[in-house]
């Protein structure tokens, strides 16, 4: 095995075959960042020879298959506490050495991961360029003249530069996307909470996320469903509902995806064609494009550097800025300069104007699947940084500063590599808890550009053997809930909307079943062997979370069950126990309820 080919599926077959062991890996890969290091500044904290000896005495004599992560090696960003390293939020004036670590630090070692250092990061991840470090500027991993992105800029380059399998970092503003873009990545900004924060130094505490840097989406997706768990240390975590959980990485159907009507380049003459590509990729695989007004996201966005959310990210280095101004660097006190003025009046118009632009942007969401942006309008240089900090650094973020004030996950994916060779992306995001969905969304478009990975591999094309799902789910109508039907109202009522008019497989027969007076016709559709027809029925899509009350009302002898349409796929619908039948009228000549309910009433 290339030790430059980290994948977690690749590294587990290397162990297996004996190849290597962890010790000889990661030693290998120490070495490897150390010589790095002084061209890239990725790493504040290598871990020595003792620092590192328990984590591989860890694994000696456990079975590879009892951890999934058996010898993985990690990268940790230095606000994420490991225990018995410093953590120094890049200010040394600032560092603590924590007792314990992080709760996803925890996880991960106890799954079998090894840490192999502390990477480099902006100062009080505060930044989206990968400069504002008194540890080094951190250069983009494929070309010298632009910047590896932040504020994770060391842990996008410790998965790039192929020193580790995965990486740690956070994302408040776009943290995790925006290195993950300019380093051919795939960066996972999951909903709020679903990954514990307890023991991050916060930058805003109510709006950050840690994030993870991998070669696949796929990687992204098995990392997110063994840590995405509620924890107690961290007020603000989140249970991860079970739509979201491992079973939800698969194959998309067909969906709808929003796409802005106004797009910003800030005059790229490469990132409009290859932004197209990736639409295009999209709706092949079976998407439609919808444009949708992307106004009061890019409005949300400004609120939290222009309003009072500078003034929670003054609450972590404000002491330290007042008692030793020089000990922070002179762009991050620019930045928070205004947050002493900031009051609370300012905070709570800011909340209520910000709650006014979720309704508008929830209900553009809430007729798709995902929306598709561009990672960033235009990489920005060093030499442009160097000049201004500031105004770069923002044009970085137009695509991810909204985020998690609106709190959505999101998924940046490579996608193409510019004329310079500078790696180029796109992101894709939804509604919270769709993690899983989205990550599949990047998968297909992965596969679909073949773009080489870290380390020179090439993703190639492979059916899944399950669906993706998200929030949402599909059911199969094909009698009195019907569109317009007497029935259908339980599902509008339930905020159902109809995705598709079309046939099931032909293997059924449609009954019309016996009824008292007064009750509401319905009728009973039997999968059988042979004599069997197409039957026209409706796909509705429901939130999931209305499934369960909708389940609850429906009578005997109905059920929901699995139904195969006329394209092969199976989804949730209406079935019928074969007692149900006694009695009933077989109408399957008429080819479906409607046609049936149109000869009855005109005979």
């Amino acid at each position: 095995m290339p030790s430059f080919d980290l994948r977690l599926s690749t590294l587990r077959a290397a162990y297996r075959a004996k190849d290597t062991t962890p010790a000889k890996l990661i030693g290998e890969l120490r070495a490897k960042a150390a010589a790095l290091n002084p061209e890239f500044n990725l790493f504040i904290h290598l871990l020595d020879d003792a620092e590192i000896a328990p984590y591989l005495d860890a694994l000696e004599g456990r079975d590879i298959d009892s951890l999934p992560l058996y010898g993985v090696p990690f990268a940790i960003k230095d606000n994420i506490d490991l225990a018995g390293v410093p953590t120094t939020a890049a200010c040394p004036a600032f560092a603590y050495t924590p007792d314990e670590s992080a709760t996803l630090v925890a996880q991960l070692i106890a799954l079998g991961a090894v840490p192999i250092g502390k990477t480099n990061l902006d100062q009080f991840a505060t930044g989206l360029n990968g400069t504002r470090s008194p540890y080094g500027k951190c250069r983009n991993s494929v070309h010298p003249d632009y910047p590896s992105g932040g504020s994770s800029a060391g842990s996008a380059l410790s998965v790039a530069l192929g020193v580790a399998s995965f990486a740690l970092g956070t994302d408040t503003a776009g943290s995790g996307r925006v290195p993950a873009g300019l380093n051919n990545l795939v960066g996972l900004k999951a909903t709020k909470g679903l990954l514990s924060t307890a023991g991050v130094v916060p930058a805003c505490r109510t709006l950050d996320c840690v994030t993870f840097f991998t070669a696949t989406a796929s990687e992204a997706g098995e990392l997110f469903a063994l840590t995405a768990k509620e924890d107690p240390r961290d007020p603000y975590s989140r249970a991860n509902p079970l739509f979201n959980d491992a079973g939800a990485f698969g194959t998309l159907s067909p969906f709808r995806f929003g796409v802005p009507s106004t797009l910003e380049f800030a005059g790229c003459s490469e990132s409009p064609t290859l932004f197209a590509e990736a639409r295009a990729a999209l709706e092949a695989a079976g998407g439609t494009a919808v444009e949708i007004d992307f106004a009061p996201f890019v409005e949300a966005a400004k609120l939290l550097y222009e309003g009072p959310w500078v003034a929670e990210r003054y609450s972590v280095a404000g002491e330290l800025m007042e008692a030793n101004p020089d000990a922070v660097l002179p762009v991050i006190r620019d930045v928070l300069a205004k947050a002493p003025g900031t009051t609370a009046v300012d905070a709570f118009r800011a909340q209520y104007r910000l709650q006014a632009l979720k309704k508008i942007c929830d209900a553009t969401l809430d007729r798709l699947d995902f929306v598709l942006t561009p990672s960033y309008p235009r990489p920005v240089t060093l030499d442009e940084l160097a000049r201004d900090p500031i105004g770069p650094n923002s044009l970085l973020g137009y695509y991810t500063n909204f985020m998690n004030l609106l709190d959505y996950a999101a998924v940046a994916t490579p996608t193409a590599f510019m004329k310079n060779g500078l790696p180029w992306g796109v992101t894709v995001f939804g509604r919270a808890f769709t993690d899983q969905y989205l990550l599949s969304v990047a998968d297909t478009l992965q596969r679909s550009f073949a773009l080489p990975l870290v380390g020179g591999a090439t993703l190639v094309a492979e059916a899944s053997t399950r669906n993706a799902r998200n929030d949402r789910v599909r059911l199969v109508v094909c009698g009195a809930h019907l569109d317009g039907l007497p029935l259908n109202g339980q599902l509008r009522s339930r905020g159902a909307s109809l995705v598709e008019k079309t046939t099931s497989a032909p293997h059924y027969r449609l009954h019309a079943l016996a009824a008292n007076a007064g009750e509401t016709l319905r009728p009973g559709m039997e999968r059988v062997a042979q004599d069997g027809a197409a039957i026209d029925v409706e796909v509705w899509e429901l939130p999931s979370i209305e499934l369960g009350s909708f389940l609850a009302g429906i009578p005997a002898p109905l059920a929901l069950g699995k139904v195969q349409l006329a394209d092969g796929s199976w989804q949730t619908g209406f079935v019928c126990e074969g007692i149900g039948l006694d009695g009933a009228t077989n109408i399957t000549r008429f080819g479906g309820w409607r046609a049936w309910l149109a000869e009855s009433k005109g005979s």
